[in-house]
């Protein structure tokens, strides 16, 4: 499925910095860049990085003198998924999984896991297919948390947003990601381009670590599953930060959109209420 996605984003600077930003697509075998242009007004080099852990396309640049630099992303994205049945699935040990899923089963800065245990038990420790397990949690998200734009901050973590009830994508990302972590199931935040979002933004949502796969969960439903271009993946929303500043350096304003290719036909996906097919991105 093809995408094409775009960014625009404007700064001030007041004295020099730098700018760590991470809006650029994944390339990965499931995930193919097909073309991209990034540009920064005026012309500045930038280096591109990538992270040991998770996955992220970073662009670093150094801002020398003041003023105001506009920076354009667009690129077209091909990508794949699958559905695979998980009506079988049995809980994976601790001691089976591989070395490079671990560190997702601990608690981390916006995720505290270790705190929403008796929580997360109490409410779907009953159930015994991990896949299913991780639905209840998404729709309990989904009926029990508001969704409401601007409503938290960069300080509200998953505790934050069960006694509020209330938040955005992000924080139903954490919420999601912190109920799975206390019932043992590897699991991590997921920022894209989202197809069919309004108004247009980044999304974020959360991957679980179901069968040996990364399986996509999106407790706010406002996006078909299968309608997401990959930015990164991390522990949390500080792996994965759009923008990352060091200065005297203020965002001003931003657009953002992701638009199905000419000629592709689309059918969105959702999961379905006692159905068991799960989505990877693989």
């Amino acid at each position: 499925m093809k995408f094409n996605v775009f960014t625009q984003m404007e700064y001030v600077v007041r004295s020099p910095g730098t700018l760590i930003l991470n809006i650029h697509a994944l390339r990965s075998p499931q995930q193919t860049v097909l073309n991209e242009e990034f540009t920064i007004e005026p012309y500045i080099k930038a280096e591109e990085l990538m992270l040991a852990l998770g996955e992220n396309r970073l662009v670093r640049f150094e801002v020398a003198e003041p003023g105001t630099i506009k920076v354009t992303y667009k690129a077209l994205v091909d990508n794949c998924y699958e559905i695979a049945d998980y009506s079988r699935q049995e809980e994976t040990m601790v001691a089976q999984l591989d070395v490079s899923v671990l560190p997702y089963l601990n608690p981390s800065r916006y995720c505290q896991s270790d705190k929403l245990y008796r929580l997360a038990h109490n409410l779907f420790g009953h159930i015994t297919n991990p896949f299913e397990k991780v639905v209840a949690l998404t729709n309990w998200i989904h009926s029990n948390v508001q969704y409401l734009s601007g409503y938290s901050n960069t300080q509200t973590s998953a505790f934050d947003t069960v006694t509020e009830q209330a938040g955005v994508c992000r924080d139903f990302a954490h919420l999601g990601i912190a109920l799975c972590r206390a019932l043992t199931i590897p699991a991590r935040y997921f920022t894209g381009y989202a197809y069919h979002l309004k108004p247009a933004d980044f999304h974020a949502c959360f991957e679980a670590f179901l069968g040996g796969s990364w399986v996509l969960f999106d407790a706010t439903q406002l996006v078909p599953l299968n309608g997401l271009v990959k930015i990164a993946t991390g522990r949390d929303a500080a792996d994965t930060a759009i923008a990352n500043i060091f200065g005297d350096v203020t965002f001003t304003t931003m657009q953002v959109s992701c638009e199905l290719a000419e000629e592709e036909n689309f059918e969105p996906v959702y999961y379905k209420p006692d159905e068991f097919k799960g989505l990877s991105y693989l």
